[in-house]
């Protein structure tokens, strides 16, 4: 029984060094592809928006999370919940702003980032920039309009990764004319 558990813990360890060491070949040939490191992060964004578009089906299917009645409630469910379950991880959610639209996740560890020395050349990338694109399109896709950028990450030598989201507008869905 234990050694199916070993085997288990192994495959998650090797699924997530094997995403991570890909992830890392993506961003190294959109280097090569790219005249700067600006177009690399508008890649990686618009490459996790479409992740994203696609992955909030799949997390609603998994988890039977309904809808969230507020932002915090959003926040904790990205956190506790989503987080955990693609990442493997549980950020912290802190540094509220005084409206309630703004908040910040710390990733204690951010496992994108795991074997990663950023080189002296690319002091503009935004490694994991591939993270709010996948946060923005998940929640355009239940009307929630959010601006995601990256506060402060270890790879640039701060001490924590800071992820900032601002609620900008709830989004309407346009209905066809007669249609309800």
């Amino acid at each position: 029984m234990s050694r199916q558990s070993n085997r288990t813990t192994d495959s998650k360890k090797m699924n997530s060094e094997l995403f991570t060491l890909t992830y890392g070949a993506l961003v190294t040939q959109l280097c090569k592809d790219y005249e700067n490191d600006e177009e690399v992060n508008k890649q990686l964004d618009k490459m996790g928006y479409n992740i994203g578009v696609r992955l909030i089906e799949d997390f609603l299917a998994r988890s039977t999370i309904g809808r969230c009645q507020d932002f915090r409630e959003t926040a904790d469910v990205i956190a506790k919940v989503a987080f955990k379950m693609y990442l493997g991880i549980t950020p912290s959610v802190t540094n509220w702003s005084p409206a309630g639209d703004e908040f910040s996740l710390i990733l204690e560890n951010n496992p994108l980032a795991d074997f990663v020395e950023l080189p002296d050349n690319h002091n503009t990338l935004i490694y994991s920039n591939l993270l709010c694109g996948v946060l923005r399109g998940a929640l355009e896709m239940v009307q929630m309009a959010v601006d995601v950028k990256f506060a402060q990450d270890t790879l640039r030598g701060d001490n924590v990764t800071e992820i900032r989201m601002k609620f900008i507008k709830r989004i309407e869905e346009n209905l066809p004319a007669g249609e309800e």
